[in-house]
């Protein structure tokens, strides 16, 4: 009797009503939203606008869904195209499978998409999204909890998985949870994407590049564990081969990138900087207008808290106005008599 292990969901769908939620499709929407909400704190960090992150992800998200399905339905394709198997099932994205190859290959696409029609360099838009993609992925990995898939081998370790479907060829029992060994690497590394770019400043793609060689270095040891079906080559699965060129790849990109772009980007969307001036000198003009207005305010204040002994009232000055005019008008006749009597 095993005194400790991770227990699966007996179900990964509740019906409300004739509405289905399932478990996978929420890690990754979940996923998605904590992507785009750190990726949003890190361009506006660095210079951009606030929003312009979700608006290029309208493009990449959906990008990336369809470029990991297709990954996933192409090098699995027997799960869908052989004997006995419907064709139809490929579309069915809520069952799983998802190859983040595919996803961050065509994401890549949409979010390109994205940042020209804004005028955005792609390389600046992917060092900001980087870390919360690793978070993304932290997250989604959760889903294959939630549908008893990607563990590891055999093992007695306190922190097995409990697998009890015997579904697609399933045998219970309990085995290594892969599903988080790398929902936890994942997390390491966008914390490693975050203090590598406050450390070193990192621009022009490299930050990105860094996540993607820190995940491939991690998914190679994951993927070297798994039991499940895979096709091989020389030995290793073809997730494995995939991990170390892309892991090659992202290296090569980093060393190159910085001998001949050192430091990182001045300006990351044209036009952001002039709306915050422009908003800072609205500031400052609301600011000294309010000034004014107490300044007058404070006049008034100032007339009205005068003693009465201090203000004339206005018929006194009418009559002060008056004698004034008299004594011009006598002044002339009294010379007039002067001169003769002389």
């Amino acid at each position: 009797m095993e005194l400790a292990y991770i227990p699966s969901p007996s179900r990964g769908v509740i019906h409300l009503g004739p509405i289905p939620l399932r478990g996978y499709a929420f890690c990754i929407i979940i996923g998605v939203f904590v992507a785009v909400w750190l990726g949003n704190r890190r361009w506006v960090a660095r210079g951009g606008r606030a929003g312009t992150v979700a608006d290029i992800a309208v493009w990449a998200v959906p990008f990336g869904l369809i470029g990991g399905r297709l990954y996933h339905v192409i090098t699995d394709y027997e799960l869908y195209f052989s004997e006995g198997r419907d064709w139809v099932d490929a579309f069915k994205i809520w069952e799983g499978g998802l190859g983040i190859w595919g996803a961050i290959a065509l994401g890549a696409v949409g979010a390109w998409i994205g940042c020209r029609r804004r005028g955005i360099p792609l390389p600046a838009y992917a060092d900001a999204v980087a870390p919360g993609i690793a978070l993304a992925q932290a997250l989604g990995r959760w889903g294959n909890w939630f549908n008893q898939e990607l563990y590891g081998r055999r093992t007695d370790v306190p922190w097995a998985l409990e697998i009890t479907s015997s579904t697609d060829g399933r045998v219970p029992g309990l085995y290594h949870p892969t599903f988080l060994y790398e929902s936890l690497w994942c997390i390491g590394v966008a914390l490693l994407v975050i203090w590598a770019d406050r450390r070193f400043k990192m621009g022009h793609g490299r930050a990105f590049a860094l996540y993607v060689a820190a995940y491939c270095a991690g998914r190679f040891w994951v993927e070297y564990m798994r039991v499940d079906d895979a096709h091989h080559i020389l030995g290793l699965r073809l997730n494995n081969w995939t991990a170390l060129l892309v892991f090659l790849l992202a290296v090569v990109y980093i060393v190159v990138s910085a001998k001949k772009r050192p430091g990182r980007e001045a300006v990351v969307e044209p036009g952001a900087a002039d709306d915050d001036s422009g908003a800072a000198s609205a500031g400052k003009k609301a600011e000294s207008d309010a000034a004014t207005t107490e300044d007058e305010k404070t006049s008034e204040a100032d007339d009205e808290a005068k003693p009465e002994s201090e203000v004339k009232p206005e018929s006194d000055a009418a009559d002060d106005e008056a004698r004034s005019e008299a004594e011009d008008a006598k002044e002339p006749r009294d010379e007039a008599e002067s001169a003769r009597k002389g």
